[in-house]
């Protein structure tokens, strides 16, 4: 990472409503997966870690889907919007982690940045985290607005994690 970032990124409030808790949780995942891939190149974003395939770049375009998946499609339920509609999920289900290569840093930035934007205009929208979702789950349950801010916060954390061991490895950074 640089080190003067230009990422901003906020603490999230010591004391503040359940809403705007779990949404500074879930912002400062989200700035903290964009501070870990900041100033990389489309190589460096490539770059694996032995014996994971995973990659940076990957990353970034794994959790624009995630995000489009949990806002729009699980709790709006609506179906894939491009560039996801198009794809055969059956024929590489990481499609995402995989097709990332063929991006530009500029391209996974803005493609996490717009889906951010759409989920985060999707929560404005609703007033009570209890609002259940359109989509079901497996068990044919529906999930909260709650339940998937939570989950949203548990996916970035989780990837953040991998993005500290990537980064290491390409440039020998280190950092929150």
């Amino acid at each position: 990472m640089t080190e003067t970032s230009s990422i901003i990124r906020t603490d999230p409030p010591l004391a503040a409503d359940e809403a705007t808790t779990l949404r500074a949780f879930l912002d400062f995942q989200r700035d903290t997966l964009r501070m870990k891939t900041e100033g990389l190149t489309g190589e460096q974003l490539n770059q694996t870690l032995a014996p994971s395939e995973m990659t940076l770049g990957g990353m970034l375009k794994h959790l624009a889907l995630v995000e489009h998946w949990w806002f729009a499609c699980i709790f709006l339920g609506q179906e894939y919007a491009e560039p996801w509609a198009s794809i055969d999920w059956e024929d590489d289900a990481d499609w995402d982690w995989h097709s990332a290569s063929e991006d530009s840093p500029e391209e996974l930035r803005a493609l996490l940045d717009r889906e951010v934007a759409t989920s985060d205009a999707i929560v404005d929208q609703v007033s009570d985290l209890g609002t259940l979702s359109t989509r079901k789950s497996r068990t044919g349950e529906t999930f909260s607005l709650r339940w998937i801010l939570v989950h949203m916060i548990e996916e970035y954390s989780r990837h953040n994690g991998h993005a500290d061991l990537l980064r290491e490895s390409i440039d020998g950074s280190t950092g929150e």
